[in-house]
């Protein structure tokens, strides 16, 4: 959930730290962290706070061309300059970063580290201090971590730097991501490729226990039986300025304005005029199974009950959805021949990979829907659907969740071969959402009035209700007002107890079947003194509707009624004067369960 760079080269490692570090901002963090070589000595920064705070502590009088640097969202111990990373062993001799978390840290203390003395609450210093243990038994440097991380259970990407030898990057990865870019004048590694953008021509990607060390020319990678792989590079064809705000306020704003052109991006990638270029294999997987399993977490969750839609309203193949973290503790039943497909914007969510990992031991097929073919869950699964949103840098997820969508349903037309003009459907989608964003003024002035609101409640019914879930999950991500989503035939069986006067309560309205019925039960929470909103369907739509959503197929009407959703959060989290792409406590990658 926390972000890690290391560089060794001819380049100032301070600056590519640094820079790199604030690349991986997005991914949510409360502390930073740098240690740079300088003289064959190892100078550490550290503090609670963020990367800008960090590089005021730096000293920029020296040049450093070894560095490793971190930014932790915490787990074991409280966010302060003590916890923050790098850690150091006893002796002095071992610094190192670490993502993830070791979950038999205290085990080891016990077995291994009794004499030693610890001045954090964090694994992660148990883990330098285990590498200096292997050292003291006369270990060299490889062997020692090697010796180490074969004790460690959980999961860990560790950069290390022995003091002895400040010429090289030990690293170690386990279930959470680590990258290694390549240029001519220096090698970087990250946990996502965004920090090699720029700088390097190609990558490789870390597979799990897999522990090596890197050099300014070299790199080395090793398994746990200590034998040497040889590494599988890939080009790497990103740019710097494909990660900047341009001239939007803030990431989240332009990643909303975005959602148009990846829709037309995906019309792009999966047609061929009429004809859906999606793998046969991919398609006969899904077409030969009896059930469809969705596994997924928050924002790709709610995209989930849109695919399960779309497979069981096209393909007629029964579809459930779970929640990961739920999934890997307590399986469904499983009868004949299931297929799993899991859905996660960044490829790297870690109760949705230990549920892959879990079901493809049992010799089930899985198919990863998610925003980076480079992550561990593309390279995990046995086939991989890429949704082309581009990075997403705002914690809180909007062209993600579109893309998803849009995916979803370009894949059940697929397996269902039915003769539909989803691709035309499609593109007018696209349209209704320039229209929307046109009209976001209109959402501002709603924004005003729900501002001050301790609660909102989001109502509807089917397709609107499972967009209610997103829109209440996007509202309290970054606004911090308590906002809940029900479907508004629930109300009557207990959840309108909540209602009080002056509750803003928001319908949305895009379904022709359901429109009256929710009108009625907002009618039901207004008599009850709340504060009724409209978001409608322009067919459907009534004088005294809010706002008026541009007619498109009903079917697709979830990836239109979320952007009005999406703006309501922004402009409430904006009028609030929060910190709209880094909500508090919260990651971009959940790497931890």
């Amino acid at each position: 959930m926390c972000g890690i760079v290391g560089y060794i080269g001819s380049k100032d490692a301070k600056d590519m730290v640094l820079t790199g570090l604030q690349q991986l901002e997005y991914r949510g963090y409360d502390s930073a962290g740098i240690a740079l070589v300088h003289n064959q000595e190892v100078k550490i920064y550290k503090d609670q706070g963020r990367v800008e705070h960090l590089r005021e502590l730096c000293d920029f009088a020296f040049c450093s061309h070894l560095g490793i640097g971190h930014t932790r969202w915490a787990t074991h111990g409280v966010p302060n300059k003590i916890n923050s990373h790098p850690h150091i062993s006893n002796n002095g001799r071992f610094v190192l970063v670490h993502n993830g978390v070791i979950e038999n840290y205290k085990k080891i203390k016990y077995t291994y580290l009794n004499e030693y003395t610890f001045y954090s609450e964090t694994d992660t210093e148990v883990v330098a201090n285990l590498i200096e243990y292997f050292s003291n038994q006369g270990k060299d440097t490889r062997d020692a971590i090697l010796m180490s991380i074969s004790e460690l259970e959980g999961s860990y990407a560790l950069l290390v730097i022995d003091q002895k030898d400040p010429n090289k990057i030990y690293f170690a990865k386990n279930k959470t991501p680590l990258i290694i870019g390549v240029a001519y004048d220096g090698v970087t590694i990250a946990s996502d490729v965004i920090p090699l953008a720029g700088h390097c021509d190609q990558y490789v990607g870390l597979e799990d226990k897999t522990f090596g060390y890197i050099t300014k020319e070299e790199i080395h990678l090793f398994n746990y039986f200590n034998k040497e792989i040889s590494l599988k590079m890939k080009n790497l064809d990103l740019k710097n300025n494909e990660f900047g705000k341009g001239d939007f306020d803030h990431f989240m704003l332009k990643e909303i304005h975005e959602q148009p052109s990846i829709i037309r991006h995906l019309i792009q990638e999966y047609f061929d005029k009429e004809k859906i270029n999606i793998s046969p294999e991919i398609i006969k997987c899904i077409k030969n199974c009896t059930k469809i399993n969705l596994v997924a977490c928050g924002t790709s969750m709610y995209a989930s009950y849109m695919a399960k839609y779309y497979f069981e309203k096209l393909c007629n193949i029964p579809s459930e959805v779970f929640v990961a973290s739920e999934l890997v503790y307590s399986s469904p039943l499983i009868l004949d021949k299931p297929c799993f497909i899991y859905l996660s914007q960044s490829g790297e969510t870690a109760d949705s990979i230990a549920v892959m990992k879990k079901f493809m031991d049992k010799g089930y097929p899985s198919i990863a829907i998610t925003n980076s073919v480079a992550s561990s869950m593309a390279h995990l699964a046995t086939y991989h659907l890429d949704i082309f949103a581009g990075k997403e840098i705002a914690v809180a997820s909007t062209k993600a969740y579109i893309a998803q969508i849009v995916v979803c349903a370009i894949l059940a037309k697929a397996v269902s071969g039915q003769k539909t003009n989803l691709k035309n459907n499609l593109s007018k989608a696209a349209l209704a959402i320039e229209k929307i964003l046109e009209d976001k003024i209109l959402i501002k002035n709603i924004a005003k009035e729900i501002v001050d609101a301790t609660n909102v409640f989001y109502i509807g019914r089917g397709i609107d209700y499972w967009v209610c879930l997103e829109a209440a999950l996007k509202l309290k991500e970054i606004s911090y007002i308590h906002t809940e989503a029900f479907s508004s035939g629930e109300l009557k069986h207990g959840s309108i107890a909540l209602i009080d006067r002056g509750v803003p309560v928001i319908a949305i309205c895009t379904q022709e079947g359901t429109n009256s019925i929710v009108r009625s039960n907002l009618i039901e929470t207004k008599s009850r003194g709340a504060k009724d909103f409209v978001f409608a369907m322009e067919s459907m739509s009534e004088p005294s509707d809010d706002f008026i959503i541009p007619n498109v197929a009903h079917y697709l009407a979830p990836i239109v009624s979320v952007v009005v959703c999406q703006l309501l959060a922004y402009y409430v989290a904006t009028l609030k004067g929060n910190d709209v792409d880094k909500p508090k406590n919260l990651a971009k990658s959940v790497t931890v369960e």
